[in-house]
């Protein structure tokens, strides 16, 4: 039966339930849906928008799952109606439109479809879009013929997945006639041959579902025990560095938020699935499109907008963005580093464009270098999968994804779109990583769940001994599904793995306590044969031998004959250099990336060295990404990207030098253990095969990455192919241009000792350092882009000896201190560079002189995107370079002037900034109010920096005390601070327990002995139904669990801290102003999107407890939420408001609290919340901007937690 709920002129909730509700439960309800009353009907009327009643949304699995926790059973579905009324945009990939609500709503009238024998391989090929080619069909029909029986339909689908382009990288395994010549390596062993060459620190490459490479000894911070509270220890352990980059370019063209999102969490599976397990770190990303048109009046070049098939260039860019953050932010993953290419080109019968878009997610990661390589399965382990339910979601999608998009029926490539569910892939990473960090790792082998589904996971598990598998025993959340969708659907956040049987209940134990999904699915044999079999139908959809499903289908041949495209010079006025550069500044590519980094947590772990946003302005200038491998602050992981597909249309093997080379100088600004030899690479290569020349000339892009990073002594011991990049409208194809983006990842070994692009009139003179030792061409650059060019002739590295040498003398000098600022030359040329070394601050200008340089037209000189880097100090570079053979430039002064002087050149710094904003301002005003996103364009300028420290503090860590006091971290699911919390009272002497909310509503934990309690941040239930409002409700309606937090409360020797999500759970439970009658609320940011800031609080007389001392002083801190505005139905004298943010406008106040309210504490000031996140903000080297006249081991932070220490201890006396 179906309840209603809610207000049908805005929003009606539809429960499903097996049974009627009692009063008591309804209650329950209304009090979760924010008082929406009953609506006492069977059918309600009206025009409405929601889901389909085949997609199960993830937000209904959550609010599901709250209902579970509050005690009311029998609740199978919950979704959202809106009235249409009040819908701005119908996006008709997710929702549709419906006359009436009535009981039928989720009813869907499929029977599931039995087992069908295929007897015409080819027709059932056309018909599902399956991709298969000729010889893999002909393949197929010998195999029937061997078996004596038709395939099933299943045992087709399955080969055109785990056999597909995506899955199989046949092009790359493929053979490859150019000209004629048949190429003696296929592109993989081009690939490979990097690693055999310059093995380096590889512990394993091209086997796992992620590259290792050597890490250092640091210290693992962990619970000891998973399965039960338990406190946190330090042990050394030896790690190894994960680098991974995955594209999910199709599904994020078709349905941008969720094919973005789950392209993120596949990678982070990628991650997860290394060894015998591994550690998720940080995320990169990266996304191409044609022109956004966000700013009216631009020219835009002079190919007419086409009738786009799914979604529009800005739809894109706005809705892939916000998935991939989402699932970041969700997930608890930081994203440090990326990038955004927009183009498109018509020149004679070329007709170019990222129609088909690419999305890129990279990320980095960790693991225990004694657990990298997988063990062999043996006979009886047990097969297990972690995670959701099956539903009908991406069927075919590794096969749609392997074909041109417009290829097939929109129905079939509909059919790919996602689901994406962070939260729940959150929970699993949880019971995974409790493993990992185990002094015994039962993990046998792991595979991530992606495309092919539990096909090709589980088959891919069990590849070298064979397994049967009980479709029984898998979940359903949707029983309409056949036995192939069962098996085949691609459903995420799941993960297979093999564990021995003894082993397996400990697992299940974890996966309990973090509310993780477990199933034992099936068993490994050893007979080399995979089965999936039904007991209850009598059906065995799947049951032939590995040998057969894994196939001998025919190698591919690549045939194809060099076609070389001129394209027309680049033709320009000097006279108009000045228009030139207002125009470059407002390229998607060189503009402004703030409408990208304010939405995505770049803080989240505690350990991120390195963000992409610098200066006292907070400005995203910084293209490498630092992450600290532990929190002593030392050793870490450095990140970087580089593509340049523009220059590749000149010349491929120009455009692989350049991606390489510009990932490099990128990530040349973190000290790196042994220089260039510490970085690996990954190569992701998008290209439009099978189209002529396009083949030839990715052979060639390929050769020249393999011989340019073996000449430099470097190796790519990983990748991903995306090879049918073309997009197919009625009127004719549009190609995008072939694309390999390079994402760098290498050994930090110092994470404190980072350069940033952020020149100061203190920081010495600066030189330019000329990598390429090529000649200033424009072609491939972004100047060439605004006259409508590509260009005939691009820049490229001469010389990888000189490169080479040119890395490593840079490497020295960074390490013994000599270089103060720097900042690669890329898109925009060098004239961008130097105006983003002056951007983020607010009095900084620059004297530059080019007359040393042999180059004597200003416009190559200043837009030519050559690879190089300016850098800053107060050394004489020219002298120490020449020691080495390197020649560096003086090319000028810094000062405080806000100009930029170029000889009779003079820019308006302030002015260029606000071009370079101008294009940030126009998408931020996509995805918030036209007006905020005005404001925010004009405050960031405003709102400089600026602290003061508190007389009392002095830097040092916390001396180590002779007693520790008990404290806990509470977490709900989906909590994801708790590491970084629990460390930074490590650091003052508790000894900090790790409770999870299973514990306290099952009786493990009822917090007796605690006397600090600190509920952490996050997005518990994915702050379904209201942020921690999912939380709340466990406590309210859990007896253990409420009596835990109400004695605790109600002591007198207990203090408290709740943050952000923490924050949201206390003002939600009125445990701050339990006396007033109305309570405070957390509200959405007035922006109505999550906000990630490094902002500052100033710290006001209050009478809380753990803040003492620090009264007057203003620090920087990080914020991060997307609820956290306070809602003060009272006067603000009748709170204790105790910090408010530093401006009270937007961005600096990133939610809009009422009386700028940062913090709030109780009456007494024992209990204290906030929404900034002090426990990312403990080190120096958290801070986005820190003082550069401190030379601290911590921050004043460090304080909170010592007057809680202090304050506990006299109460104890």
């Amino acid at each position: 039966m179906l309840l209603f709920f809610g207000d049908t002129s805005q929003k009606v909730f539809v429960v499903e339930s097996t049974s009627p509700l009692s009063q008591e439960n309804t209650l329950k309800l209304q009090w979760l849906f924010g008082e929406a009353p009953v609506i006492d009907t069977t059918a309600v009327s009206g025009e409405f928008i929601g889901p389909r009643a085949t997609m199960i949304t993830p937000w209904s699995t959550n609010a599901v799952e709250i209902t579970q926790n509050m005690g009311i059973k029998g609740i199978v579905r919950i979704e959202e109606y809106f009235a249409k009324d009040v819908v701005d945009v119908i996006d008709p990939m997710l929702v549709v439109e419906f006359n009436g609500l009535n009981q039928s709503l989720f009813t869907v009238d499929i029977a599931p479809e039995k087992v069908i024998q295929i007897q015409d391989i080819a027709a059932y090929n056309q018909q599902e879009g399956l991709a298969l080619n000729q010889e893999e069909i002909d393949y197929l029909n010998k195999l029937a013929k061997s078996l004596g029986r038709p395939l099933t339909d299943s045992e087709v689908f399955g080969f055109s997945q785990v056999n597909s382009e995506h899955c199989r990288h046949k092009i790359f395994n493929g053979t490859f006639i150019i000209d004629g010549e048949t190429k003696e390596s296929s592109l993989f062993q081009l690939i490979k041959k990097t690693s055999k060459e310059n093995p380096n620190s590889i512990v394993s490459a091209y086997k796992d579902n992620v590259a290792f490479i050597e890490g250092p000894a640091i210290e693992q911070f962990a619970p000891s025990d998973a399965d039960q509270p338990s406190s946190f220890k330090k042990e050394i352990i030896d790690s190894v560095i994960s680098i991974k980059a995955e594209t999910h370019n199709f599904p994020t063209t078709v349905e941008p938020f969720n094919g973005a999102a789950t392209g993120s969490g596949g990678e982070i599976r990628d991650r997860l699935a290394g060894g015998q397990g591994s550690l998720p770190l940080a995320g990169t990303a990266v996304y191409m499109t044609p022109y956004s048109r966000v700013q009216d009046g631009r020219k835009q070049g002079s190919f007419p907008e086409r009738k786009w098939l799914y979604q529009t260039p800005i739809d894109i860019l706005i809705k892939a963005s916000n998935g991939a953050s989402d699932f970041g932010n969700k997930f608890g993953q930081p994203l440090i580093s990326g990038s955004v290419l927009t183009f498109e080109h018509q020149e004679g019968e070329q007709r170019l464009g990222f129609d088909k878009v690419i999305m890129l997610a990279g990320g980095i990661g960790f693991g225990k270098k004694e657990q990298a390589q997988k063990g062999l399965p043996k006979k009886g382990d047990k097969i297990i999968i972690l995670g959701g339910d099956n539903y009908r979601i991406g069927m075919g999608g590794a096969a749609v994804s392997s074909a041109d998009t417009g290829a097939f029926g929109s129905a079939i490539e509909l059919n790919a779109v996602q689901r994406s569910n962070p939260e729940m892939q959150k929970r699993v990473a949880n019971a995974i990583r409790a493993l990992v960090e185990s002094s015994h790792n039962p993990i046998v082998s792991i595979h991530d769940h992606g495309a092919g589904g539990h096909l090709n996971c589980l088959s891919e598990l069990v590849e070298d001994t064979g397994g049967a598998i009980q479709i029984d025993a898998l979940p359903l959340g949707d029983p309409t599904l056949s036995a192939k969708e069962i098996i085949g659907n691609e459903s995420q956040e799941r993960m297979g793995l093999i564990l021995a049987p003894e082993d397996a209940a400990h697992l299940e134990k974890i996966a309990k306590r973090e509310r993780a999904p477990f199933y034992i699915v099936g068993e490994v044999t050893e007979d080399h044969h995979f089965s999936f079999h039904s007991e209850k139908n009598n059906e065995t959809p799947i049951d032939l031998d590995l040998s057969a499903l894994f196939g001998s289908s025919p190698k591919t041949i690549m045939e194809d004959t060099s076609t070389g495209h001129t394209f027309s010079p680049v033709e320009y006025d000097n006279k108009e250099i000045k228009h030139y550069i207002e125009q470059v500044l407002q390229l998607e590519a060189v503009a402004s990336k703030d409408w990208l980094t304010n939405k995505v947590d770049r803080c989240v772990t505690g350990r991120v060295a390195q963000q992409q946003c610098v200066g006292e302005l907070q400005l995203p200038l910084s293209n490498c990404g630092v992450m600290a491998l532990d929190y002593t602050g030392q050793k870490g992981i450095a990140t970087a990207i580089g593509h340049a597909p523009v220059s590749a249309l000149i010349d491929p093997k120009k455009g692989s030098n350049t991606a390489i080379a510009e990932a490099l100088t990128n990530i040349v600004f973190a000290p790196l253990e042994k220089g260039l030899e510490s970085v690996s690479l990954s190569a992701n290569w998008m290209w439009p095969c099978n189209n002529p020349g396009e083949d030839a000339r990715l052979y060639e892009a390929v050769q020249e990455c393999s011989d340019f990073a073996t000449a430099l002594g470097i190796n790519i011991p990983t990748g991903k192919d995306s090879l049918s990049m073309k997009q197919k409208y009625p009127d004719g194809d549009v190609l995008a241009p072939g694309t390999v983006i390079i994402s760098a990842a290498g050994q930090c070994d110092d994470v404190k000792n980072i350069i940033t692009p952020v020149a100061t009139p203190s920081g010495g003179d600066l030189y330019y350092l000329d990598f390429s030792q090529d000649e200033f061409h424009l072609g491939g650059s972004s100047f060439a882009q605004t006259l409508d060019k590509i260009g005939n002739k691009t820049p490229v590295v001469k010389d990888a000896a000189y490169f080479k040498t040119a890395f490593n003398t840079l490497q020295d000098h960074i390490k013994k201190g000599a270089v103060t600022a720097g900042h690669d030359i890329g898109s925009g040329g060098l004239v961008t560079t130097l105006l983003e070394m002056c951007f983020p601050s607010t009095a900084v200008g620059m004297e530059i002189d080019f007359s040393a340089l042999t180059e004597k037209d200003l416009i190559k000189i200043l837009f030519s995107e050559k690879v190089g880097v300016v850098l800053q100090s107060k050394e004489n570079l020219t002298e120490s370079f020449a020691k080495a053979g390197i020649n560096v430039v003086a090319i000028g002064k810094v000062n405080s002037r806000s100009e930029l002087t170029i000889g009779d050149l003079q820019l308006s710094l302030p002015a260029m900034r606000q071009y370079w904003m101008a294009t940030s301002t126009k998408l931020e005003a996509e995805q918030t109010t036209p007006k905020l996103a005005a404001i925010r364009g004009s405050n960031v300028v405003a709102q400089p920096l600026k602290f003061n420290f508190p007389h009392a503090f002095d830097g040092k860590k916390p001396a180590k005390k002779k007693t520790t006091i008990k404290a806990a971290v509470i977490r709900e699911k989906g909590s994801n601070s708790e590491r970084e919390m629990a460390y930074m009272m490590d650091l003052s002497g508790f000894e900090v327990r790790d409770v999870h909310m299973t514990d306290l509503i099952e009786g493990r934990e009822t917090l007796e002995d605690i006397q600090l309690l600190v509920a952490v941040g996050g997005f518990s239930n994915s702050d379904v139904l209201g942020s921690a409002k999912g939380w709340a409700g466990a406590f309210k309606y859990n007896p253990k669990a409420k009596a835990a937090i109400e004695n605790f409360f109600q002591r007198e020797d207990t203090l408290s801290l709740g943050v952000c999500n923490g924050c949201q759970l206390f003002v939600e439970l009125g445990l701050l102003t339990p006396a007033h009658q109305e309570l405070p609320k957390m509200l959405h940011n007035d922006s109505g999107k999550f906000e990630c800031i490094f902002t500052a609080v100033t710290i006001q007389a209050s009478k809380a407890i753990m803040l003492q001392g620090l009264e007057g002083s203003t620090l920087g801190i990080w914020a991060a939420h997307g609820e956290g505005k306070f809602s003060f139905p009272q006067a603000e004298k009748a709170y204790q408001i105790p910090a408010k943010y530093l401006y009270p406008d937007y961005p600096s106040n990133p939610n809009g609290s009422d009386y700028n309210a940062a913090m709030l504490a109780s009456e007494d000031g024992r209990h204290l919340v906030m929404m900034p996140h002090l426990e990312r903000s403990t080190f120096p080297w958290n801070w986005g901007h820190y003082p550069d006249d401190r030379n601290d081991t911590v921050s004043p932070w460090t304080m909170v937690f010592e007057n809680a220490y202090n304050w506990l201890a006299k109460k104890n006396k």
